[in-house]
């Protein structure tokens, strides 16, 4: 079956989220060794036909790349070798940590339990993933994966016109 891949990466850890056959849902799936998540992508690769990467990029509040882009940007590197097949979209991850940690306090999980932070990168892949197929219903255009600069559509801003003075 076809599914959009989420990816939360970091220097450690990565998140990794899967959507479901129709691109409708993003399901937090597994947190893996930032060194061996080439190895666990082309292992799943093996029995689903992932169509696209949805990639968190780390931006500042003003858009611009944070320090962690350049890992992001080595890692998409990375992945566009062992996958030159398919698409790569960026998402902003602004607020994902905090927006998982909420996610986890409101759905229960006990305090123990959210010091996790393989939960938080699954999540925090789940909802980079879900962003991403909310703004596009699943489809979209990618966003070029090795521009250096923030895409202009990660900005909160993007396609807001500002209103005149009366």
């Amino acid at each position: 079956m076809e599914r959009l891949i989420g990816i939360d990466f970091g220097r450690k850890r990565t998140g990794i989220a899967v959507s479901d056959p129709l691109c409708i849902f993003a399901s937090a799936l597994d947190t893996v060794e930032s060194a061996k998540i080439i190895d666990y992508l082309k292992n799943y690769a093996q029995t689903e036909t992932i169509i696209r990467f949805v990639v968190g990029f780390p931006v500042n509040m003003d858009n611009t790349p944070s320090e962690a882009a350049a890992d992001v940007r080595a890692f998409l590197k990375k992945l566009g070798t062992a996958f030159p097949e398919v698409p790569v979209s960026l998402e902003d991850e602004r607020f994902t940590s905090v927006l998982a940690h909420r996610i986890m306090i409101d759905g229960g999980m006990k305090a123990g339990a959210r010091r996790d932070k393989k939960s938080v990168d699954k999540i925090s892949a789940a909802i980079i993933l879900q962003s991403y197929m909310d703004r596009t219903s699943g489809g979209g255009t990618p966003f070029p994966a090795d521009r250096s600069a923030v895409p202009d559509s990660l900005s909160r801003n993007a396609g807001r016109t500002k209103r005149k003075k009366q």
